[in-house]
């Protein structure tokens, strides 16, 4: 094969990775702007009003919120939370539900996708339904 024709190939080849690398970029910084704005309307209210409601219900739980997430953690142990958090390193980005809980000596975590895209497509109601399915084995006693 002559060298000339492999040499623009590479050449098509780098030009076409770069681009799509600049739009991925693009996208996940589109993304996280929706994201941190999904977590400040949506997310983290809606997290504390659940802490709120089983602090009443004696299940001590504080909601944490550090940069690009939100923590809802039990007060009995820092091993014991439900996140939710920003995928970036997939393409189209993930809303991402992390949960871990000790038992026994034993942890468990567990990686769900709440939604791939746009943040803001996810509505209060999927949101509470996955918070709520994941709260079940903390509040099984």
């Amino acid at each position: 094969m002559e060298i000339s024709i492999v040499r623009n190939r590479l050449r098509e080849t780098m030009e076409r990775a770069k681009r799509q690398a600049a739009e991925r970029r693009s996208s996940a910084g589109r993304t996280a702007a929706a994201f941190d704005s999904f977590l400040a309307v949506t997310a983290v209210p809606l997290v504390r009003q659940i802490a709120n409601v089983l602090r009443s219900e004696n299940y001590l739980f504080s909601v944490f919120t550090p940069s690009g997430s939100v923590r809802l953690m039990s007060d009995k142990s820092g091993e014991d939370f439900i996140e939710i958090s920003l995928d970036t390193t997939s393409h189209p980005p993930r809303v991402i539900g992390h949960t871990s809980r000790t038992l026994g000596r034993q942890g468990v975590d567990a990686e769900r996708v709440i939604a791939s895209g746009d943040p803001a497509a996810i509505t209060d109601e999927e949101l509470l339904a996955f918070l709520l399915q994941e709260l079940e084995p903390f509040v099984e006693r």
